[in-house]
């Protein structure tokens, strides 16, 4: 029998210590183990780069919640994503991706990798005819090997069919990655939609906490599985074993605090849409999102994060931007605590004067579990001072 989601979170691969009955697995702060001869390993643990308990642990989590068989735990989610690129694609390969892409997925992709010989498209990923046509040119090098979307994507919140992009993927020989830190596994699964690879920053909702940096890959096909635990060994980039216990711990409740964070959200969006000093308000759990027809079929509910255009312009979002008192006004996002984001100067800079270019009358709300009455009396007193 299939376990539910929040019973797999509280034990998959959080089995009692054997030696004391713990509950809560130990955490293995070490970077070395003890073998009792030459090559002669106790349960296969021989150097931390390689394989850590704690580690281990995390990585049986993340592949149970997301429905898929391998699950690899990094120190950061552009760590998991140079990885993932470097095991499954060679110099010449290329990568279409959307056009909203994180900045710093966009900066890896683009100007690191591009130096490796790996090229790359950026595209609308709900323009089906957009994706063929940039699929089916290719890079410079040779074809294209990989799609690449965030869906809801950061910061404008687009919501992209991962079924549809599923079979473009299938039809031109490519895998298709998708993003999945927005969402969390507890909203969305896409893997059961037909993804080949999903991939997490765990430093946001999945750890949930602020306090732990990381990455993650999970998928189930066992030959790309082997060449992605080849460079997690090879490379190094792994989460250490303080971080994959904090995130453990974080996991455990993600199910709760998702519902939370989306409850607080929507009630947030839905009060954003009754004041004069906004132009748009950018969360799928409204109806009138273009995508939130879509978002209700293939996530359970809308998330944490809002993005919010102001009439003012860029002056409007950076008063709002450095007003709030609860919202603290910081990079990243999913944590407990509600955060305050303006995107153009801080997780976006990257791509600013490029076509992913985000508005400069935009703000990023991640919404934290706060009362929401807190909240909104923040966001009012900020809005009042325009």
């Amino acid at each position: 029998m299939t376990q539910g989601f929040n019973t797999r979170a509280i034990h998959a691969g959080q089995e009692p210590d054997p030696t004391t009955g713990s509950v809560v697995p130990p955490l293995y702060q070490t970077s070395t183990f003890a073998q009792d001869g030459i090559g002669v390993l106790r349960n296969g643990y021989e150097y931390g780069r390689g394989t850590n308990p704690t580690r281990d642990s995390l990585q049986t989590q993340l592949a149970a919640l997301e429905g898929g068989d391998f699950g690899f735990s990094f120190a950061s989610g552009l760590a998991a994503e140079d990885a993932l690129i470097r095991a499954l694609l060679v110099p010449g390969d290329h990568i279409v991706m959307g056009n909203d892409v994180y900045g710093g997925t966009y900066r890896l992709i683009n100007r690191v990798l591009s130096v490796w010989g790996i090229s790359n498209a950026a595209v609308d990923m709900a323009d089906d005819g957009a994706v063929r046509a940039a699929v089916a040119a290719g890079g410079a090098g040779g074809a294209t090997r990989m799609i690449w979307v965030e869906t809801p994507s950061n910061p404008m919140m687009k919501i992209t069919d991962i079924a549809a992009l599923a079979q473009i993927a299938r039809e031109a020989g490519a895998l298709l990655v998708v993003d999945n830190t927005f969402a969390s596994p507890y909203l969305q699964n896409p893997l059961a939609l037909g993804a080949d690879v999903v991939v997490h920053s765990t430093t946001k909702y999945i750890g949930g906490h602020s306090d732990a940096s990381g990455g993650a890959i999970v998928l189930s096909d066992a030959a790309m599985a082997e060449k992605i635990g080849f460079v997690q060994f090879a490379v190094g980039a792994v989460s250490a074993p303080m971080e994959a216990w904090l995130t453990t711990r974080g996991l455990k409740t993600l199910g709760v605090r998702m519902d939370r964070h989306s409850s607080n959200a929507q009630e947030i969006a839905e009060w954003l849409l009754t004041r004069p000093e906004v132009e748009r308000v950018l969360y799928p759990g409204l109806p009138d999102h273009p995508g939130h027809e879509l978002a209700a079929r293939q996530m359970k509910r809308f998330g944490g994060m809002i993005s919010v255009q102001f009439k003012g312009g860029e002056a409007a979002a950076r008063k709002v931007a450095e007003s709030t008192h609860v919202f603290t006004l910081a990079e990243s996002l999913g944590g407990i605590e509600s955060l305050m984001n303006y995107p153009s100067e801080m997780t976006h800079a990257s791509v600013k004067g490029t076509e992913l270019a985000v508005p400069v009358n935009l703000v990023r709300l991640s919404v934290g579990l706060e009362d929401v009455a807190d909240l909104i009396a923040d966001l009012d007193q900020a809005l009042n001072r325009l």
